[in-house]
């Protein structure tokens, strides 16, 4: 271990956390050139901020890192050589892979709640649960020289953040700072992604028949709605369509009546029970839709909707969950996500006179359009709907199209 730490700004902590990451994900095309780098650093994924650092730059702090015994130069290729950079301060820090992952994702993206960095470090080193994150952040911070640090909670979190110590890192705005707003959309994972999944899944088991009773045909009274449908419908033309999270199958039902090939999907067996019921002609299958497959006899789907099936996602989890659904489109295929807009979460204890432990999570349209961008899908469009207040809706509904580049 080095006498101190090394002091990073903020382009030393984006050009390390980048090597750091390729390392681990991209190791065929590492030690990464100036070139990969500076592409690296300024991905609109994974990186907060999102920045737009120029070649210099980049190449300025790396061998600036290098002069300080944090970067190591690699000359690749035979001839006319390339200068390549390889990081080196989890050698210098002495880090283990689970603490190598924790202030890799740290480095990028600034204070994180233990839930988040769990989610964010999967392919970087699998956490078994957020508890096996704290006892690493824990040992992280009872070093003789510190890496990370706990930050006190702000109001309307339910979770402390963290953040690593090799330099200045910006925590947002002080708490309570000009009345700014603190959104917490990690809460819902504060046991972890198991025990939030039979949370949503024993709630939606205990309302699955009054919801399909209240909901079944609510296409039919939501104008906007059918227009996007009808859309979607005259695009795809004969190619196979799948809702996921297709609930008791009114979406589906709609589609399948416009002349769409069109089957469901829903996690849970009580709501595809409703929705076999309620549509006997149809195919609805019990399937979570983070493990989408393509159709049989198809090269991919011509439309995917997640209709109000994301909405229980952490912020942390909806770019994976966009970009497995978004995998097996076929070329020029739509991708369609309905969701409530907003900040934060909406707790539920009873919902259609059923008692219930249900967290809805308010997502950012700007992050949703990023996630969908990420995922590689090209014609981003977007709608805002508002509330409708004869059903008493309080938030506001969002609806994003993307198309697989053909």
């Amino acid at each position: 271990m080095p006498d101190e730490l090394p002091v990073l700004d903020a382009v030393d902590q984006r050009v390390l956390g980048s090597l750091l990451e390729k390392q681990r994900t991209v190791p065929a095309s590492y030690p990464l050139s100036v070139n990969a780098l500076r592409t690296a650093c300024n991905q609109s994924s994974s990186r907060e901020p999102v920045v737009d650092y120029d070649e210099s730059t980049v190449e300025r702090a790396a061998r600036s890192l290098k002069d300080r015994g944090l970067v190591r130069v690699v000359w690749a290729g035979a001839g006319q050589r390339t200068l390549k950079f390889h990081q080196t301060l989890d050698e210098v820090l002495e880090l283990a892979d689970d603490e190598r992952a924790l202030l890799t994702v740290l480095l990028l993206r600034g204070a994180q709640a233990p839930g988040e960095l769990r989610t964010r470090t999967e392919r970087l080193h699998p956490f078994a649960d957020r508890e096996a994150v704290e006892a690493v952040l824990q040992r992280l911070a009872a070093r003789s020289l510190p890496l990370v640090a706990q930050l006190e909670r702000r109001p309307g979190q339910q979770d402390h953040r963290w953040v690593h110590l090799l330099g200045p890192v910006d925590t947002g705005p002080a708490a309570g700072a000009a009345g700014a707003p603190v959104v917490d959309r990690e809460s819902v994972l504060r046991d972890g992604p198991d025990a939030r999944d039979r949370r949503v899944l024993a709630s939606i088991a205990a309302v699955a028949t009054p919801y399909a009773e209240t909901f079944g045909d609510e296409i039919r009274r939501l104008p906007f709605e059918r227009w996007l449908l009808d859309r979607v419908a005259v695009e795809v033309d004969e190619a196979p369509v799948v809702e996921v999270g297709c609930g008791p199958g009114q979406v589906t039902a709609w589609l399948a009546e416009s002349g769409v090939a069109a089957q469901g999907v829903d996690l849970s067996p009580e709501m595809v029970a409703e929705a076999r019921r309620l549509h006997p002609g149809l195919t609805f299958e019990v399937g979570d839709l983070r493990r989408l497959m393509r159709p049989a006899g198809a090269h991919g789907w011509g439309a995917v909707l997640a209709w109000y099936s994301l909405i229980y996602l952490a912020e942390s989890e909806l770019a994976s969950a966009v970009a497995a659904v978004a995998r097996p489109l076929a070329p020029g295929g739509l991708l369609v996500l309905a969701m409530h807009a907003g900040a934060g979460i909406k707790h539920a204890d009873e919902w259609l006179e059923q008692e219930v432990d249900l967290d809805v999570v308010l997502h950012d349209p700007a992050a949703v359009r990023a996630a969908v961008a990420a995922a590689g899908l090209v014609d981003v469009e977007w709608y805002l709907r508002g509330p409708i207040a004869e059903r008493g809706e309080t938030t506001d509904r969002l609806y994003v199209l993307g198309r697989a580049p053909a």
